[in-house]
């Protein structure tokens, strides 16, 4: 007897072959048998006649580390039919830390991680995974996250990495792997990783590929002066070249400034890999993108964290030199998505409370950070020109087509406005773009979100419909899945995802959680 048999489906694999009509015998947590089950017998059964049955959906960018243990169920990512998140992105994690750094970290991290228990040991990989086994209702996978590792070796300070510092970090790391990390996540933007050079980076990258991993990266934009090239795409490239590591890049997309140009976007990348670097990418189906401004302060105003950097909000001089500063920043079109001291704020541009206050869009950036202890979120409104719009749409999918890319929905799920890409970024690729914009297969489409992920990130016996793997499934109508989130109005759940398994356990039923954590630390 079957535990559960799921009949009649349309099975698409994740191998981008032809879909065909069958059952899915499981036992336990694995796929027993694909097959003619009619005259089997099975505890449950979901009658998928009419539907897609296909691999459980991987996301491969998710800021969902805090928000996980704090809401296990995680609705807003399995409605969506994911069922395998990779933490640790941007390197904005909280492993490996010590009890000490842990709270500072966590603090930090509060306006795009929300505030995660406080007495969590995350001393290394393996307790940091512990935390997440089989206590939520996905998979979690994690690279080691490059800010946690820095501040673990070198404190909040901009200190370069070398001799016994970048030792330790080479041997935390190694550690890390052998625990389960999957690769090293930097996030350039941010602190305190964007204080490292190239070469931090190139050293702790060759151990990454010595032990089977990927280096993730978000590109650097900030101490540009330290990195080759300038930082960006050239440096990302030659940290694959000196260290044979594989690359991958996050949220690698067109935007409002640059939409339609695929093809100069692509051109360092397609050089690279003609050279052998090993290079995958990955993006959401939005045209703007969402963090916490408080990334936007000057580098070294972030030494120390952020009790030292509220004390210079208070001073007058350094609080006149940021607002400076700020004043090149793109301020205008930020929207609140996230201010927990007051909410009423969430929903509202930067711009709109400037002028309620009468101030300058630094001094109310300023203040607001000052007032919420530094805690918001934001994210950039929308093009008002729907033609630029359309095209990043039609940009994003032609990206997808490609069999060097995969879907990461770069979402943080906090606050009352969140991006919409937390509650809509699968069903937009799999419903609306593939049936308004065409020109790609349904079974393309998924195998970019099941086993091209899986594949490059080491998960095992995952992303593929198959005997003897893992009953991660995701069962939804093709013609009628479709995101509902939209920017004025975010927290909609998407609609046309009946079913998702997570471990052969029911984990969405009839569009309902079912409160079910089977989600386990993989690989």
């Amino acid at each position: 007897m079957f535990d559960i048999i799921i009949s009649n489906g349309t099975i698409i694999d994740g191998t981008d072959s032809p879909g065909f009509i069958s059952d899915i015998g499981i036992i336990s947590d694995k796929i027993k048998v694909i097959g003619d089950l009619s005259d089997s017998s099975s505890v449950k059964k979901i009658d998928a006649k009419g539907y897609v049955v296909s691999p459980g959906f991987i996301d491969t960018h998710a800021h969902s580390d805090g928000v996980l243990l704090i809401d296990p169920q995680h609705a807003n990512g399995i409605r969506q039919g994911i069922t395998t998140e990779i933490l640790g992105q941007d390197g904005l994690s909280y492993a490996p830390l010590s009890k000490e750094n842990y709270k500072i970290y966590r603090k930090y991290l509060s306006g795009i991680l929300g505030d995660p228990p406080e007495d969590l040991d995350m001393s290394s990989v393996e307790k940091f995974r512990s935390h997440y086994h089989q206590k939520v209702s996905i998979n979690t996978a994690y690279p080691i996250a490059h800010g946690a590792l820095r501040l673990e070796v070198l404190g909040f300070n901009d200190k370069p990495m070398t001799g016994e510092s970048l030792d330790r970090a080479k041997k935390l790391v190694a550690e890390g792997m052998s625990q389960g990390a999957i690769g090293l996540a930097t996030g350039l933007s941010y602190h305190p990783q964007a204080w490292s050079d190239t070469d931090e980076l190139i050293e702790l990258c060759k151990i990454v590929k010595d032990l089977g991993g990927v280096y993730i990266t978000h590109l650097r934009d900030v101490n540009t002066d330290r990195a080759y090239g300038g930082g960006g795409v050239a440096e990302a490239l030659e940290i694959g070249r000196k260290s044979g590591v594989p690359v991958h890049f996050s949220h690698f997309r067109t935007s409002p400034d640059n939409p339609g140009e695929i093809d100069n976007m692509l051109a360092p990348i397609e050089k690279a890999k003609k050279e052998g670097v090993d290079i995958s990418l990955e993006l959401y189906p939005y045209p703007t993108g969402s963090t916490f401004p408080m990334s936007f302060l000057p580098s070294q105003d972030h030494i120390g964290g952020i009790d030292k950097m509220k004390n210079l909000l208070s001073d007058v001089n350094s609080r006149n030199r940021i607002i400076e500063y700020l004043s090149n920043k793109p301020l205008a079109d930020a929207v609140l998505t996230y201010v927990p001291k007051n909410t009423s704020y969430e929903g509202m541009t930067i711009s709109d409370i400037a002028k309620n206050r009468k101030l300058s869009l630094g001094e109310t950036l300023v203040d607001l950070l000052y007032e919420c202890d530094m805690q918001i979120g934001y994210l950039g409104a929308p093009p008002h020109n729907v033609s630029v719009w359309n095209q990043l749409s039609k940009d994003a999918l032609q990206l997808l087509s490609r069999p060097d890319y995969m879907v990461g929905s770069d979402s943080i799920p906090l606050g009352s406005m969140p991006h919409p890409r937390a509650y809509g970024t699968f069903p937009r690729f799999l419903g609306r773009f593939r049936r308004r914009f065409g020109g790609v297969r349904l079974e393309t489409l998924i195998q970019r979100v099941t086993q091209n992920p899986s594949v490059r990130f080491g998960l095992k016996e995952r992303g593929v419909i198959k005997e003897g793997f893992f009953a991660d499934i995701t069962i939804f109508d093709s013609e009628s899945i479709i995101d509902n989130s939209t920017y004025d109005d975010p927290k909609q759940f998407p609609t046309g995802i009946p079913f998702v398994l997570v471990n052969g356990q029911i984990a969405v039923s009839n569009e309902v959680c079912t409160g079910i954590f089977a989600g386990r630390a993989i690989p």
